[in-house]
C-alpha cells in the first residue's frame, strides 16, 4: 500500500491573482415595455407637434413606474428630434430608463450604457477573467465591449472561468507582442 503523506487541499483558483468580472451583473433590471410612435402619427406619416403635446400631457405615464421603456417608431416615418425629447421629458421621472431603441434591442442597448459608465480604473494592471457562462442571455456586443473597455488597462484578459480560460489579451513586456496566443 502506498502512504502519501496527507496534503491538505488548496484551492488554486480562490488563492490567484485573478479578477473575475461577471457581465450577468449588468442585465438590466425590470420589465421592458415598449412605447411606438406611430400611434402619434397623422396618417401614419407625420408628426404634428400640438397635437403630439396634447396627446403626451394626456398619457398615463404612471403605468412606466420600475420599466425600461423603449421608444421606436414602427412606420416609416421622418421622427423630430424634438419628439423624442418630448418623450423623456415626459417618462424620465417614472421609467428606470429610457432608450431609443425596439424592445427586442434594449437589452443590448442597456449593456452598452452600463458598460460605458463602468469605473474601469479598479482593474489597473489586474489579470481579468469575464465570466463566459451565465443564466441570462448577455449580447456579444457586451463582451466585446468590456473587452475594449479594459484593453488598455488590464495586465491580461481571458475568457472562462477561472478554472478554465480561454487567453484574449496579454499586455506587451518588453517587445513581446500583445495579442493573446
Amino acid at each position: 500500500m502506498n502512504t502519501l503523506p496527507e496534503q491538505p487541499l488548496v484551492n488554486r483558483v480562490a488563492n490567484s491573482r485573478l479578477v473575475s468580472i461577471d457581465l450577468e451583473d449588468l442585465y438590466p433590471a425590470g420589465e421592458v415595455v415598449p412605447f411606438d410612435l406611430k400611434a402619434y402619427l397623422f396618417m401614419e406619416m407625420i408628426l404634428k407637434e400640438k397635437d403630439f403635446r396634447e396627446a403626451l400631457k394626456a398619457h398615463d405615464w404612471t403605468q412606466y413606474t420600475g420599466k425600461n421603456l423603449a421608444v421606436f417608431c414602427s412606420a416609416d416615418a421622418i421622427i423630430p428630434m424634438w419628439a423624442y425629447m418630448l418623450v423623456a421629458t415626459q417618462a424620465a421621472p417614472f421609467a428606470n430608463d429610457i432608450a431609443l431603441t425596439t424592445p427586442d434591442q434594449y437589452v443590448e442597448v442597456a449593456f452598452l450604457k452600463k458598460l460605458a459608465a463602468m469605473d474601469i480604473s479598479a482593474y489597473e494592471g489586474q489579470r481579468i477573467v469575464v465570466k463566459g457562462c451565465s443564466d441570462k442571455p448577455v449580447p456579444p456586443s457586451a463582451y466585446l465591449e468590456i473587452t475594449r473597455r479594459l484593453q488598455p488597462v488590464a495586465f491580461s484578459i481571458m475568457f472562462g472561468e477561472p478554472c478554465s480560460t480561454v487567453p484574449v489579451f496579454k499586455k506587451a513586456i518588453a517587445g513581446k507582442v500583445d495579442a493573446a496566443e
